[in-house]
């Protein structure tokens, strides 16, 4: 599994690569990541910051979530529809 760094190290990342003074390469390696981490975050930071069109963070974050809530109440209906039939099939009469 990929390490997960911190939102302000990418920040800081993206604000030395944007600056022009190193190249992609350069401050992947002062900074010790993969040069196609750098990449992704530059790309990211910009649909973020309004240069380019795409999908925000925050958006993709509320997409998750949505979708892990979606996941448990399918499964709490799920449990329940269970139960009632359960409860339906023991009150029938004999």
């Amino acid at each position: 599994m990929p390490k997960r760094y911190p939102p302000e190290f990418k920040r800081d990342v993206v604000t030395v690569a944007r600056r022009g003074d190193l190249s992609v390469a350069e401050v992947a390696v002062d900074f010790g990541v993969a040069e196609e981490s750098v990449r992704r975050w530059m790309k990211q930071a910009d649909v973020d910051d309004g240069i380019k069109d795409g999908q925000t963070s925050s958006e993709q974050a509320e997409i998750v979530q949505l979708r892990r809530d979606k996941r448990r109440l399918e499964m709490e209906n799920e449990i329940l529809r269970r139960a009632a039939a359960y409860f339906a099939a023991s009150t029938l009469p004999k």
